[in-house]
């Protein structure tokens, strides 16, 4: 994953965390590790979450849980610093800490915190557990709940699925996605897709394009491209959903307990 962040663009957001200080904060008594070529650099029950923006959170750690001598000082700026990660033959530079004396007018909870870009990590644990994309807020839920409403999913008026038992999943923010059996969609419209991404709440997450028949007027089939997501091994609170198939609602005329449902407006459509 590309890193959204440049030099500049760390020190600018330290800059405005130090000015405005952040959305929240919350201590947590979690055990958080990061793992970097093959080494544990940071281990800390101290961790902040930090809100730099409304949407989630990120974690700080202590300076002081970092392992000796993996950290260097790349550029000063005074209450900020660009540090350079290094273990081995490998390092980052995607790392901001916050000087822990009050010079700066640094808010006292950042005082002596480091931010780890979470994509420069090769892994983030809390306790045990690994976590993806970002750590999960403590304030957002998923839901899990079976259904026995009959389903049924179309795509350009053409019925790919059907199902008398779905699972629906409630996620804060988001609008309800179901879950279908897999033998409940037409196996002969699902191509395989490249496509993988991450989610904090439920882990990593594989595609099916949906393939549709020949387009009349040239001939070709009509792909919609990663239409279908499942989960093979879902993270443990989403573990009824492994290997279910689910639909982008935003993309798909979805029929609930014979009511068509409005199609969402969310930026997945």
């Amino acid at each position: 994953m590309a890193s959204p962040f440049t030099k500049s663009d760390l020190l600018e957001l330290g800059r405005k965390l130090i000015a405005d200080g952040p959305v929240k904060t919350l201590r947590t008594p979690k055990r958080i590790r990061i793992l970097f070529n093959g080494t544990y650099v940071a281990d800390t029950t101290s961790a902040l979450y930090v809100w730099e923006h409304p949407f989630y959170p990120y974690y700080y750690v202590p300076l002081s849980s970092f392992v000796r001598g993996v950290l260097h000082d790349n550029r000063d700026e005074g209450p900020l610093s660009i540090m350079g990660l290094h273990v081995g033959g490998r390092s980052t530079d995607r790392v901001l800490a916050f000087s822990d004396q009050g010079g700066g007018h640094v808010p006292e909870e950042l005082r002596g915190m480091v931010r780890v870009e979470f994509a420069a990590a090769d892994a983030w644990f809390e306790e045990d557990e690994r976590i993806y994309v970002h750590p999960k807020d403590p304030f957002r839920r998923v839901d899990i709940v079976h259904s026995a409403r009959p389903v049924r999913v179309l795509v350009d008026g053409v019925q790919v699925a059907r199902s008398s038992s779905s699972l629906h999943l409630y996620e804060t923010g988001l609008p309800v996605r179901y879950y279908l059996p897999p033998t409940s969609v037409d196996r002969s419209v699902l191509r395989d897709s490249q496509t993988t991404t991450q989610c904090p709440y439920k882990g990593v997450a594989e595609y099916y394009d949906i393939v549709l028949g020949k387009d009349g007027a040239r001939g070709e089939e009509k792909a919609h491209k990663d239409l279908v997501w499942y989960y093979r091994n879902p993270t443990h609170e989403s573990a009824q959903v492994a290997g279910a198939l689910c639909f982008y609602n935003e993309k798909v005329d979805i029929e609930l307990d014979g009511h068509m449902l409005e199609r969402p407006k969310t930026h997945f459509a």
